[in-house]
């Protein structure tokens, strides 16, 4: 797979216009959920290089983000007349580009696409390292395939147009990126005030996070090795984010922050992570991100929805766990005791 153009814009306008003329393509097309179509497509709908475009307009959250939209996407590509040599802009929050990144590289074996991610999750996340999907059979990403847009642009002019749910959503993989990469790293985002954000610190910050991302990505483009270290958070994550859509569901990054909680108790019982910064982690994101109601009760389902991951083998439930900040160890595993205490830990 080849290295992905990550391009940090200050100019939407001038950026997206040069990006698109570096794609070659008889037809454009343009996805965008409901919420993006109207907050965020004003900011780009004006510009001479999309006069032509073609545009498809989905529903939007992840509970969309499904086989159903999918295939209303790769309808309406057929029915305006796209070809393999077409190109997609996909528009919006990590469901456009997980969603539109699956339709582009499937429809008529793949089409190019750009991301254009436009909440702070999809810029540190989602948009970056060609993971593409959909959720099926009520698990998260369960089908997809990777492939890398031919460039993703991000500028942060338009986290203005998102709410602090969604905003906070993001910062949660930058606290992720922090804590797997370095302990200079970690507390400047600990230290950030991300509730009244300065958006041009904030860019530089996204820069980094992304750029942490991006090195370990090229390094393992399909996860076979250290591009686990990405998942730190996500294997108890994911768990919450599938059980919460049995429920009331919740966004990605809530999901992650909750996650990193019972993981980070797993790094200092199993790897000797700090336990001083283990408590200013779990005080951080029970300040920001309050909890999410679990009691034993639900722990067995849970634990379930944990041994469905991707990442595990040979069955055994699969993490990345943390011997500090920046000391990543892959292909860690913990037995359901280990796991239910974990637990334990979150909820109580």
């Amino acid at each position: 797979m080849e290295k992905q153009k990550v391009i940090i814009s200050e100019n939407i306008h001038k950026t997206l216009e040069s990006s698109i003329d570096e794609c070659a393509h008889d037809k454009l097309f343009v996805l965008a959920d409901e919420n993006t179509a109207c907050m965020c497509l004003p900011l780009v709908k004006g510009l001479k290089c999309l006069e032509k475009a073609h545009y498809i307009i989905i529903k939007p959250s992840d509970t969309n983000k499904n086989l159903d939209t999918l295939a209303f996407v790769w309808s309406k590509l057929g029915q305006m007349g796209a070809t393999r040599h077409s190109l997609m802009i996909n528009i919006g929050g990590g469901m456009v580009t997980d969603l539109g990144g699956f339709a582009a590289s499937t429809f008529k074996r793949g089409i190019a696409y750009i991301n254009i991610p436009t909440t702070l999750l999809a810029m540190t996340d989602a948009s970056v390292g060609g993971k593409t999907g959909i959720n099926f059979n009520g698990l998260k990403n369960e089908i997809g395939v990777f492939n890398n847009a031919q460039s993703v642009i991000i500028d942060t002019v338009f986290l203005k147009t998102i709410n602090r749910e969604n905003m906070l959503s993001g910062y949660a993989e930058m606290l992720k990126h922090g804590l797997i990469y370095s302990s200079r790293m970690w507390a400047e985002i600990m230290n950030f005030d991300i509730e009244n954000p300065n958006l041009d610190e904030l860019r530089r910050m996204v820069a980094e996070s992304v750029a942490v991302k991006k090195r370990i990505v090229e390094q393992d483009p399909h996860e076979k090795g250290i591009r686990k270290a990405l998942n730190f958070g996500h294997t108890v994550g994911h768990a919450f984010e599938s059980f919460a859509m049995t429920r009331q569901p919740i966004l990605h990054g809530y999901a992650v922050a909750y996650g990193m909680i019972a993981e980070l108790y797993l790094c200092v019982t199993k790897a000797k992570f700090p336990t001083d910064k283990m408590y200013q982690t779990v005080d951080f994101i029970h300040s920001h991100y309050g909890r999410m109601n679990i009691t034993c009760d639900d722990y067995q389902l849970l634990y379930e929805f944990m041994t469905h991951d991707k990442k595990n083998i040979s069955d055994k439930i699969n993490f990345t766990l943390l011997g500090d900040t920046g000391d990543i160890r892959i292909n860690q595993t913990a037995d359901k005791e280990d796991i239910l205490n974990a637990l334990d830990f979150y909820a109580f």
